[in-house]
């Protein structure tokens, strides 16, 4: 699939609708079959133990789905998350930004279906994967 938004363009679009947010997530890499993000991770993401809250993860997740999605439908600030299912894999490092690897694996009129694998910066093995649903407002 070619994307009709790129890289630049995605973060432009999330900063300017996305206010609250903006600073907490970088992407990094948009190529038609990947969307790769970053999230710096600091004390406010982690949860007693030190490790890397469930929470944001589910952010980082569920972002990158909806920018993966965008890249190929355009920016439809009201498409929504219909759907998430994340399974925790690993315990990710505490001090290091997270990354993730969003591939669009169905895109139809009304849904898009996205997995999403998180990685802690450095380290190989994923520490989750998720499978997000997104519906797509009507054109119009």
């Amino acid at each position: 699939m070619t994307p009709v938004m790129d890289q630049v363009q995605l973060q432009a679009f999330l900063n300017e609708v996305f206010p609250q947010v903006r600073g907490l997530f970088e992407v990094r890499a948009q190529d038609g079959a990947m969307t790769e993000m970053y999230m710096p991770i600091g004390d406010q993401n982690l949860r007693p133990g030190g490790t890397v809250s469930g929470p944001t993860m589910f952010m980082l997740a569920d972002v990158s789905a909806y920018a993966a999605t965008l890249a190929h439908i355009g920016p439809k600030a009201l498409a929504v998350t219909t759907s998430c299912s994340i399974d925790f894999m690993r315990k990710p490092v505490a001090d290091v930004g997270l990354i993730a690897r969003a591939e669009l694996l169905k895109l139809g009129k009304t849904l898009s279906v996205t997995e999403v694998r998180l990685f802690s910066e450095g380290q190989e093995a994923p520490v989750a994967r998720a499978s997000l649903t997104y519906s797509i407002p009507p054109k119009g």
